[in-house]
């Protein structure tokens, strides 16, 4: 059974490799009480789970990138890979996941958490110098990037209080084949895969949309 570990925010952090201002919100950390997660409107910037943090205020946060989620198992081979200890929340993630596929999940699948809470899988994680400086690793942005496993951005569907132990189901897939897998190697490394990613349809980010159709 998929399951939630764990609700990671973040607190306004100053950093010499924060992108924007100097301030960054990826140093998430397990919240011990549920956390709410609700559409934050349009503007960038903010986040849907309440009390996380947003440093880069051009390139995260909105509806469209909602809540980050990211699989433990993963997490796990990243520390095999590396040799380091990573706990939930590190890579900036505001969900852990746990016997979830979430790098094969497709854009505008859904996924109901807990008794209430339903989001919606928009797109991939693009690695920063943000995250490559967090990490102190000048070479992260290439390793992850090869790696094609970039985690999936949702928006909120439904809101509603969310906490580790709360159980994951997908509760519907499109009919289609554009996964975030997929769509994460379109939009770096095999752009000749771009066009493929229309048929996700309204699912996609607005941005993404009106570049596929101009």
């Amino acid at each position: 059974m998929a399951t939630l570990l764990s609700v990671n925010l973040g607190r306004p952090k100053v950093a010499w490799y924060a992108s924007d201002g100097g301030v960054t919100g990826i140093d998430k950390r397990p919240s011990s009480e549920p956390v709410e997660l609700r559409d934050p409107g349009p503007r960038m910037g903010v986040s849907g789970a309440a009390g996380d943090a947003i440093g880069d205020v051009r390139s995260h946060g909105g509806t469209d990138q909602a809540v980050y989620a990211f699989a433990r198992e993963e997490l796990d081979e990243w520390q095999a890979l590396l040799g380091r200890p990573f706990t939930n929340g590190v890579f900036g993630e505001n969900l852990t996941t746990a016997g979830l596929d979430v790098n094969g999940a497709l854009v505008g699948e859904r996924w109901q958490i807990g008794n209430d809470c339903v989001l919606e899988v928009t797109s991939p994680r693009i690695p920063c110098r943000t995250f490559a400086g967090w990490l102190e690793d000048q070479m992260w942005v290439k390793r992850f990037t090869q790696r094609g496993a970039p985690g999936a951005y949702l928006r909120v569907i439904v809101p509603g209080r969310v906490g580790g132990g709360d159980a994951i189901s997908v509760i519907h897939r499109p009919d289609h084949e554009v996964t975030i897998a997929m769509m994460f190697r379109a939009l770096t490394t095999e752009k000749a895969l771009l066009p493929q990613l229309a048929v996700a349809g309204d699912a996609l980010p607005e941005q993404l949309r009106g570049l596929l159709t101009a």
